[in-house]
């Protein structure tokens, strides 16, 4: 009896433990869209700089509420409820954005300073996003580094605020995308894994 009763824990424990992976793993994917969309938005000219860098912001938003949500180590069916809200949002901000009346150039200096940015950011969350499916980020080192990319979005929110991106703007961004870019490899590679 006893025996039995271990083994259904372990196994409520590996389930659970799988949808909250899956919920981590769903929310860093729609990271990934919102940042594509916006890139796609920069590149066709449908987003001028400006624009992206509020909406930068409001990406940084969302990544406080996960990695608020992920201190615990687990992503709770409300919190993922508060977390879909936000980025239902976000999308809809983006469309707003994207279909309004304001144009930018895409082959402008700031514009490409911007889309190199976004580009980067696309990579680091498709790299955390890989790190949960394969098992090698916990929840709590996602949390952390969301943490992380939030900094990035508040600096590039206020890099663009005036509608120009500089050189020495992006230069301090592309430092922090750097050490970012580090952490996401020592934690994947700290021999701490998702357990299930």
């Amino acid at each position: 009896m006893k025996k039995q009763l271990l083994l259904t824990t372990l196994l409520l424990t590996v389930a659970t433990t799988g949808v909250w992976a899956q919920s981590t793993a769903a929310t860093v994917k729609r990271d990934v869209n919102q940042q594509t969309r916006i890139e796609q938005g920069l590149q066709s000219g449908s987003l001028n700089t400006k624009e992206a860098g509020r909406l930068e912001k409001e990406e940084g938003r969302v990544d406080r509420m996960q990695a608020k949500a992920l201190q615990d180590g687990k992503l709770t069916p409300a919190e993922r409820q508060r977390l879909d809200q936000a980025q239902d949002k976000v999308s809809r901000d983006i469309h707003a954005a994207k279909t309004n009346d304001v144009s930018g150039n895409p082959q402008s200096a700031s514009s490409q300073r911007m889309q190199a940015d976004v580009q980067r950011n696309i990579t680091q969350e498709k790299r955390i996003e890989q790190g949960v499916q394969s098992g090698a980020l916990t929840n709590r080192e996602v949390g952390h580094l969301e943490r992380e990319q939030a900094r990035t979005h508040r600096r590039e929110a206020a890099a663009a605020r005036d509608g120009q991106v500089g050189k020495k703007e992006q230069a301090r961004i592309q430092h922090q995308e750097n050490r970012h870019s580090e952490e996401i490899f020592d934690k994947k590679h700290n021999n701490l894994h998702r357990k299930g």
